[in-house]
């Protein structure tokens, strides 16, 4: 059963590509309507997150966003909620099982790595491509994971906005051992982006 349900996925990603992948989505409308008046935490990767005392403040928003792998080291750095997870790779069943997330949500424009798993786990978001490609442009580069979420979470009605593990890569990430130079992405023009957006919209704190 499960094997067959494997297949047809891939044969209707393969044939229709977008528009099937779309079918699989909740719509914008909705994903916004869940973010309304709600308080958001983003949770970042970054190493530097291990060395503080931020997991009680983290769960105590109404939605806890974490990001690709969604690493906890502890629940004094981290918390233990994880309510949504926002990707831009594969994410193996048993990780969605660790973390039992309501709500998947794929980020970047490339939908090769959309497996059957990742979309029938939870309830599923489909990222809209112009937004990324935007993106990419203000920034001069493809932008990571973390900015294209704040962004998107940006143009909701979400009351509160609070940003865990962002140090745009001073301290690395804890989903690898990649450095700055060896990723796509422009940190210093996402802190730029994001520091901007701190003081024009007053929603967003970044911890530090």
């Amino acid at each position: 059963m499960i094997v067959g349900q494997r297949l047809l996925f891939w044969v209707r990603k393969t044939l229709f590509g977008e528009q099937f992948l779309s079918s699989c989505s909740i719509s914008q409308d909705e994903f916004f309507h869940d973010l309304m008046h709600q308080t958001v935490a983003i949770v970042g990767n970054s190493r530097g997150l291990r060395e503080r005392e931020f997991g009680g403040a983290i769960d105590a928003h109404d939605i806890v966003i974490r990001l690709n792998d969604a690493p906890i080291t502890s629940a004094v750095s981290h918390g233990n909620r994880t309510d949504w997870m926002a990707v831009a790779k594969r994410v193996s069943l048993t990780k969605l099982r660790s973390r039992s997330p309501k709500l998947l949500i794929w980020m970047p424009t490339k939908r090769k790595r959309l497996s059957w798993h990742m979309i029938a786990f939870s309830r599923f978001y489909l990222n809209n491509q112009d937004r990324n490609q935007t993106l990419k442009s203000i920034l001069g580069a493809p932008p990571s994971v973390g900015c294209m979420v704040i962004d998107l979470v940006g143009k909701s009605g979400a009351s509160k906005v609070s940003l865990y593990g962002f140090d745009f890569f001073k301290s690395q990430s804890l989903s690898g051992n990649r450095t700055a130079a060896q990723v796509p992405h422009d940190f210093d023009a996402e802190r730029d982006f994001i520091e901007a957006l701190l003081e024009t919209d007053r929603r967003f704190h970044l911890n530090r």
